[in-house]
């Protein structure tokens, strides 16, 4: 099949709409505006793919029950509901076996869990801070970590949930701040872990397993009248103003960070592209905080797209770089079924 004849289907939360069914800013954080989706089309569109709009999971469903396919499918879904959310979609095709983009199911439910991401990159000798999860106040009791702690929602990105009090101090501010995320967040555990007093970077990869490689790695700068040592909802979403992106040059610590990632990306089993999170302990050594293996990626505004821009990477080309590792892996599949056939 030639690139010319691909039909990628592109799957994604469209914020307005989701808004228009009642949910709220904070519900609607993570999820993509209409300007996203056109950039992304635009792009496939001049590397030669034909495109087709499906949707968030429920439209997904809906298309795939009245028969409709695609050779591959660009998904970018958050999802709404559960911890999981963000495999409900990969789930999905990969039931009616069709490719996609991005990580598959287990990876997407595993990674939103960020306790449970933190044991499997433990398990694989990646450093990170100890933590303890909070399900109820009456769990703070089996907290036996040294302060100053951090606490922030188990299964959430785009910094929700985060503010200039998730540096936490004292026992008494830890049972506020856990009160208050259990409160805002139901059904959802805090996670509670030691405060790294370092820099924090973020960095880009691109690629799959032994072909997984660093794009970038850039440090996030808090400027006056930021939300202070915390990169917090606030702060991301008032970058502009608040923050200050910086490439990490050549240099030993760009090596031992980006070193760290790709070991962490390899031992996830993440694919085609992403950006995990590092933060320098009081020692200088680099830890693992969190990986996102949906980054977002708007042409001009994620951090994804900002840093390939940063290394004079094209938006375009950027989304040929995921394509070309997802559709190899369709057709490593296509040929495995052949010869199984």
């Amino acid at each position: 099949m030639s690139k010319g004849k691909l039909r990628v289907g592109l799957t994604y939360d469209l914020r307005d709409a989701w808004l228009a069914e009642g949910y709220s800013e904070l519900e609607t954080a993570e999820f993509d505006r209409a300007d996203t989706i056109d950039g992304i089309e635009a792009a496939l569109t001049r590397l030669g793919y034909a495109t087709d709009r499906i949707g968030n999971v429920r439209q997904l469903a809906a298309r795939l029950v009245a028969g409709d396919r695609w050779d591959l499918v660009f998904n970018i879904c958050e999802g709404m509901h559960g911890i999981g959310r963000e495999a409900q979609v990969p789930a999905l095709l990969d039931a009616w076996q069709i490719p996609y983009v991005f990580s598959d199911a287990l990876v997407c439910a595993l990674t939103l869990h960020k306790g449970m991401t933190k044991d499997v990159v433990r398990a694989a000798g990646v450093a990170t801070p100890d933590y303890a999860l909070v399900s109820e106040l009456a769990d703070l009791k089996h907290v036996n970590l040294p302060m100053p702690l951090f606490a922030k929602p188990v299964a959430e990105g785009t910094g929700k949930g985060v503010t200039a009090k998730s540096k936490i101090r004292s026992s008494m501010e830890l049972r506020r701040v856990c009160a208050r995320l259990l409160a805002e967040h139901k059904g959802q555990p805090v996670l509670v872990e030691r405060f790294l007093p370092g820099r924090e970077f973020t960095v880009g990869v691109l690629g799959t397993g032994s072909k997984a490689k660093a794009l970038a790695t850039m440090e996030i700068v808090l400027l006056d009248g930021a939300d202070a040592d915390v990169y917090s909802y606030r702060n991301k979403e008032n970058c502009e103003e608040l923050v200050r992106y910086e490439l990490l040059p050549a240099g030993t610590l760009r090596t031992d960070v980006e070193k760290l990632v790709i070991k962490a990306w390899r031992a996830l089993g993440c694919r085609d592209a992403g950006r995990i999170d590092v933060r320098l302990d009081e020692s200088g050594q680099v830890n693992f905080i969190e990986v996102n293996p949906l980054a977002g990626i708007h042409p001009e505004h994620s951090d994804l797209p900002i840093m390939a821009n940063m290394v004079g990477m094209r938006y375009e080309t950027l989304i040929g770089h995921i394509m070309k590792s997802a559709v190899a892996r369709m057709k490593a599949g296509q040929r495995e079924s052949a010869l199984a056939a």
